[in-house]
């Protein structure tokens, strides 16, 4: 491994947080889709376009995620009362304690690194590097 490009390192280790994170939420019920939307939703309701948009998905996409969400009671939708059309949502308390459970799973499922925030913050770059050309330029 230690010939390997940078792009096979980060794609291999991407591979394997993401197994090891999906097992853990799915212990606790939640999809790694779903733990991104009740994060969006953990600072206020918002409509299922903008939750979309905000996690760089397709509205059917979204749409699927949030059905999966309300059937488990986490998060509820209603028709916004100045747009039919619109959908507003919020999470619900029982979604607030399921967000709240998941994100301490972090530091009980990943090995403590050395100098951790350099690893996030080089992270956060990379991403913030390529992303505008995927998805344009998006806040969150």
């Amino acid at each position: 491994m230690d010939a390997w490009p940078t792009g096979r390192l980060l794609s291999t280790a991407s591979r394997l947080v993401e197994h090891a994170w999906a097992e853990a939420l799915e212990s606790h019920g939640l999809t790694h889709a779903g733990l991104i939307v009740l994060h969006f939703l953990s600072t206020g309701p918002a409509s299922q376009i903008e939750l979309a948009r905000r996690a760089r998905v397709q509205t059917q996409t979204m749409s699927r995620t949030l059905d999966r969400l309300e059937r488990d009671g986490y998060v509820e939708r209603s028709a916004d009362a100045s747009d039919r059309r619109r959908h507003v949502v919020v999470i619900t308390p029982e979604g607030a304690d399921a967000f709240r459970r998941a994100h301490d799973l972090e530091a009980t499922i990943f090995p403590e690194l050395p100098q951790h925030d350099v690893l996030r913050e080089a992270l956060l770059q990379l991403i913030a590097a390529t992303e505008t050309r995927r998805w344009g330029d998006l806040d969150d």
